[in-house]
């Protein structure tokens, strides 16, 4: 393969990645025609050189970099880097610094023979972030636009049945990095997939398709000749499944007489009505197969392009987001394209795995932040049912103000805009389009919705940075109001002020880094409850953990050590965040930030989220039954089916078949009790569970679907009988000596800071009040028969902090009363609470309380109350920066045992929240990733009188005061036994 040993001078003489105004060159405009079939994918090894500017020689020292792929991920020296807002350069847009990593790729490629006398096209699926293409040294064109393909005709400079040498040049940094601004890893290379096809001359240039729930269906399409001219008597025709669809004559006699579309350009529109339709909604995502077919004049067919269509609508009637004449709740994710191994390349049995998660946890929208996602994205969403919103590759946060009203910067606007418009225009998932993220607001935005209107009326615009500046302004570039982690009580005061004007769908909110997502059922009850509200946006899907080899620092690439699915890396290795490749300008963990970890493993949240979620729920209870709902827009109970359970305090867990009621959306219906309640008393719970009636696209038979529950007794008081002959012990500090404890229980005020914590603040003040680490003096010590009474005073910087402990013998155990008064300056601790340690060996937790996943105060709707039962070691969630988690809420007794049954149970006086791990609070504070933790030995176990909640601070609102722990006295008992 011959090529030239520099860039030729044309394309380094318009130095694109210094231009704003060089968006393009050689580029063919964007389209919605499927090219995929007969394509030749290009796929695989190239020659590979990354130099340190672009207009740096080509030297002889060639490697091989894997397409497509991101070479920061393949062994280079050009490692990831993460920066939230801060451009990873100093220069102002739109200036870009000399040292410019510039990847150079290089390979053969035999063109068909059979290609002769055709259109042949080079289509590149994304490149970072400049593209400049060379065909045997000769320049073919120039991209920019990272997450968007480009297509070069190719045709004048390859010969059919011969080997062309083709260079794909790729730099990394440009005028338009300013506008890729967006939170995640910065990277570069080709991410997407590379292929060549090839076409009549006389082609399809574009397919609009406009199907409508009453099954109108009209079809655009934009004809094209590549010798300028169209030839006579080309006609289109279509079909849909099997059904030949109306060419609309009077358009076209129309526009035959419109000097518009004589000569290169011809418009055709076939039209059909579709009786008794099956209408496309995300709840029920019908599809049909449309063929467009371009003929010539002697009837042979020149151009085909086949599409899978929805019938839906969406429009905004008031504050209301209607689907097909429906207002529809938005529960929704914002989604990166992301792998740990690959870096920004994503496969379709990748995106596939990532869209089927989510729909069994109850998610039915995705936000493709902040850019338009790998197309095949699309396809499932259409398949699955999800609602898109989606997102042109804009976001400038770093420079936002100054770029919003650049006029070097308009083109770019309306051009990345417009192009994801005419890519993804016929997918019915995608119901929203949206003008990018965090750009702030100005003339360029409102360029680009001018075009978007005009262009495709049938779907609204949204844009937070206009929408903030009044959520109700009808003159502002966003027909949605759209904020971020707008605040709960504001979100329910402009819901009731009577001047919403627009649907209120948050595009994030709730801020899912390390253990957070508190207050997210609080959030839903709201929402459900108040018309104007209709959902949002989590953020986000991933924690964007790239897996590190230890030894050597570099990321582990596509032949990782593989991925185990249980959130944590594998042996030798971790999951990366920001600084963790030698950068010293980063913004660390901040990218882990996501529902489910970076191997795809769910968090804790998602299981309260597919509750929050539920299609089916347990409206209240009555003595005769309980009262079934219905909770879905479009779909009935017959894909479900149900099974009882009903969990006793006291005694075991009893199952019976559910025969689920035949429910329209939104219907409810009393059923009787299954179970006849025993007499004896003690707490009882009554739990639906609810899974896949049938084998769905997206989850096996079987599949759990929510869990819905309602208590049915109350817990009974708890009496002890006193056994004075036994001895209490207690050593010379006070502190409780027993044969299965190496600690015994002592106060605790202070947890592992959260990332909520540490950003929010909180974390600080706590270190300022020296909560953790707490200097501890007995007061007074009272000995009596089977019975020992402890005063301490805890003094830290906010005050002293009096705890008393009384020990009593009781029939069976140890009788453990607690109380501690905080003075007024401790007005928001983390935890009031005792915590003790075990002897080793205990390696099984039994409990009855809310799990058998990890919960908190503020985020426990999706563990239901039950017998749960696990390992130790699986109750700690392994979040990437190690923090408090594995707590278990609720929890009214528990059980620590070893292999052959031995250990000890704990009663408690009422539901608290409890953990149970193999780590100190101080040694999950003072790693940094989890590689660095030691196990100990035994068991470290807190039972908090209080917890404060999680919320989400790190990004957004705090939890709410009635999940604060306020000053003042707390009281808790609990009873310890020797199984």
């Amino acid at each position: 393969m011959v090529m030239t040993d520099a860039l030729p001078d044309p394309l380094i003489a318009l130095r694109p990645w210094e231009a704003p105004e060089v968006t393009s060159w050689g580029r063919l405009p964007m389209n919605a025609v499927d090219r995929r079939a007969g394509a030749v994918s290009l796929d695989g090894d190239w020659r590979f050189q990354l130099l340190p500017a672009p207009d740096a020689p080509v030297g002889e020292g060639w490697s091989s970099a894997y397409v497509p792929g991101v070479w920061t991920m393949q062994g280079t020296d050009d490692l990831p880097r993460y920066l939230n807002v801060r451009m990873p350069f100093p220069e102002f847009p739109p200036d870009v610094p000399a040292a410019n990593p510039t990847g150079v790729y290089e390979r053969a490629v035999d063109v068909p023979a059979e290609w002769a006398g055709r259109r042949i096209v080079l289509q590149v699926g994304a490149a970072e972030s400049v593209l400049l293409v060379h065909v045997d040294g000769r320049p073919v064109g120039i991209s920019k636009d990272s997450h968007l393909a480009a297509e070069f005709d190719l045709t004048s400079v390859v010969r059919p049945g011969e080997r062309a040498a083709l260079r794909l040049t790729v730099v990394k940094w440009s005028d338009a990095s300013h506008i890729e601004d967006q939170d995640q890893w910065w990277h570069g290379g080709i991410t997407r997939s590379v292929l060549l096809y090839a076409r009549d001359p006389l082609h399809l240039a574009d397919v609009t398709v406009r199907a409508r729930r009453d099954g109108a269906l009209r079809v655009d399409c934009l004809v094209r000749d590549s010798d300028g001219a169209l030839p006579e008597g080309w006609y289109v025709s279509g079909e849909l499944d099997g059904q030949l669809l109306t060419q609309d004559t009077e358009f076209d006699r129309a526009n035959a007489e419109d000097e518009r579309v004589s000569g290169f350009l011809g418009e055709a529109r076939l039209r059909a009505a579709v009786p008794d339709v099956r209408t496309w909604t995300a709840e029920t995502p019908e599809l049909y197969r449309l063929t467009v077919r371009l003929h010539r004049a002697d009837g042979t067919v020149a151009d085909t392009s086949s599409h899978r269509i929805g019938f839906r609508d969406v429009e905004i009637t008031g504050r209301d987001l209607l689907v097909n004449g429906e207002r529809v709740f938005i529960r929704g994710v914002n989604r990166h394209d992301f792998h740990p191994l690959t870096g920004r390349t994503v496969s379709y049995d990748d995106m596939r795995a990532d869209l089927v998660l989510l729909k069994r946890f109850g998610f039915n929208a995705i936000r493709t932040a902040h850019y338009p996602n790998d197309p095949a994205l699309y396809d499932l969403a259409d398949e699955l049912g999800f609602y898109v919103v989606d997102e042109a590759d804009i976001e400038s946060h770093d420079h936002a103000h100054e770029i919003a009203d650049d006029p070097r910067y308009l083109g770019a606007f309306v051009d990345r805009v417009a192009r994801t418009v005419l890519r993804d225009k016929n997918h019915p998932s995608v119901i929203i389009w949206s003008l990018g993220n965090e750009s702030d607001y100005g003339a360029n935005h409102d360029a680009a919705a001018g075009w978007v209107r005009r262009h495709d009326p049938t779907r609204p615009v949204q844009y937070e940075g206009a929408a903030k500046r009044g959520w109700a302004d009808p003159d502002l570039a966003s027909d949605i109001a759209c904020p971020m982690y707008a605040p709960l009580q504001e979100c329910l005061a402009h819901a009731m002020s009577g001047t919403q004007t627009k649907p209120l769908i948050q595009c994030e909110y709730s801020h899912a880094m390390g253990n957070s997502n508190g207050t997210l059922a609080d959030h839903w009850e709201a929402i459900e409850a108040t018309p104007g509200l209709q959902g949002g946006f989590i953020w986000e899907f991933w924690d964007h953990g790239i897996l590190q080899r230890v030894n050597d620092g570099r990321p582990a690439g596509r032949g990782g050590a593989g991925l185990y699915g249980n959130g944590v890396a594998a042996p030798g290795h971790r999951w990366a965040y920001g600084g963790d490749f030698g950068e010293t300008d980063h913004d660390g963990a901040f990218i882990a930030d996501g529902v489910v970890f970076p191997d795809r493993t769910p968090k804790p949240v998602m299981f309260e989220h597919r509750e929050i979620a539920a299609p089916l729920r347990i409206e209240c209870f009555r003595h005769e039954g309980v009262v079934l709902g219905n909770h879905q827009h479009f779909r009935g109970l017959d894909w479900l089916s149900g099974e009882w359970e009903l969990s006793l305090a006291d005694g075991g867990t009893l199952t019976a078949p559910a025969e689920l009621p035949g429910l329209r959306p939104g219907e409810t219906a009393a059923v009787p009790l299954p179970f006849e309640l025993p007499e004896d008393g003690g707490e009882a719970w009554l739990t639906l569970r609810v899974t896949t009636a049938r084998d769905e696209p997206w989850a096996p038979r079987g599949t759990v679907v929510c869990l819905p529950q309602a208590r049915l007794r109350h817990a009974s008081p708890v009496r002890h009988a006193p056994v004075t002959h036994r001895p209490v012990e207690v050593d010379e500090n006070g502190l409780l000596v027993h044969p299965l404890l190496t600690a015994g229980p002592t106060l605790s005020l202070w947890r592992a800071p959260t990332d909520n914590d540490e950003l929010g603040g909180m974390a600080a003040r706590w270190r300022d009040w020296g909560l953790d680490a707490l200097a501890r003096e007995v007061v007074a010590v009272r000995r009596d028969p089977g019975r020992v009474a402890v005063v301490c005073d805890y003094l830290c910087r906010g005050g002293t902090v009096r705890h008393e402990q009384v020990f009593t013998a009781v029939e069976g155990g140890l009788l453990v009363e607690e109380c501690a008064e905080l003075p007024e300056a401790l007005d928001d601790v983390a935890r009031v609470g005792s915590v003790f340690e075990t002897t080793a060996g205990l390696s099984l937790l039994e409990w009855f309380g809310q799990g058998p996943w990890e919960s908190y105060p503020d985020r426990g709707a999706g563990a239901p109350v039950g017998h749960h039962s696990l390992p130790v070691d699986e109750l700690f969630t392994p979040y990437l920066r190690p923090q408090e988690s594995g707590g278990r809420h609720a929890v009214r007794r528990f059980t620590l045992s070893a292999p052959d049954a031995t250990g000890l149970a704990v009663r408690l006086d009422r539901p608290h929240q409890v953990s149970v791990t193999r780590h100190r609070a101080t040694d999950l504070a003072s790693a940094s990733h989890h590689d660095e933790l030691v196990p100990r030995p035994g068991c470290v176990v807190h039972i908090d009188a209080a917890h404060r909640g999680l919320g989400t601070a790190s990004c957004g609102p705090d939890t709410f005061a009635t999940y604060l722990v306020a000053a003042g006295v707390h009281r808790w008992s609990w009873t310890l036994r020797v199984l």
